[in-house]
């Protein structure tokens, strides 16, 4: 059991990396569009190539592994199921069931991107690269305590934290000399 552990965390943390790593190129990828010909052109087509191997290298196979040794772990909960004693579990299911829908999210810029099409700015890319951040801190308050009222303090705290993030990424862009 000590093995699937240890592959389900591998492959969580390789997704996640995934996850940072893609947004920042997706905000790059955006970024160039302001750059004249012939660096707009050369920039957005390394940033596609990049994207493309990292999202079907890293990303996708890491959410695949992530899932897969997590069931495997679930196979060992539900053997003494009860929902008082996990009820940390089902909420750790549900962040789980959102941050697929993060990924997909992603997946659906990568393929605009590929495109062509430019629907966000990097100013919302570098907000939405913040969720990613969310959910890992819940994740792993909750998994760690056990419990929803140390996952509330842990992401309220994170919450905090990416509002004066956020304040200070707006000051910076203010008195930025490009």
């Amino acid at each position: 059991m000590f093995y699937i552990k240890a592959l389900h965390i591998i492959f969580v943390v390789t997704w996640f990396a995934g996850l940072f790593y893609i947004v920042r190129l997706f905000i790059y990828h955006t970024e160039a569009e302001t750059f004249e010909e012939p660096k707009k052109s050369i920039l957005q087509t390394q940033y596609r190539l990049m994207e493309k191997r990292l999202w079907y290298g890293i990303t996708w196979p890491s959410m695949i592994g992530t899932l897969l040794f997590g069931y495997l772990l679930l196979q060992n909960y539900f053997a003494s199921w009860s929902w008082s004693l996990y009820a940390w579990l089902v909420l750790k299911l549900v962040l789980v069931v959102l941050l697929i829908a993060y990924h997909l999210l992603c997946g659906k810029i990568f393929k605009q991107l590929k495109s062509g099409i430019i629907a966000y700015s990097s100013m919302q890319l570098r907000i939405f690269n913040e969720v990613a951040t969310i959910f890992l801190v819940a994740i792993v308050f909750l998994v760690e305590l056990q419990n929803t009222l140390g996952m509330l303090w842990g992401v309220g705290g994170l919450l905090l934290f990416s509002g004066l993030l956020m304040a200070g990424i707006y000051t910076y862009k203010k008195f930025r000399k490009d």
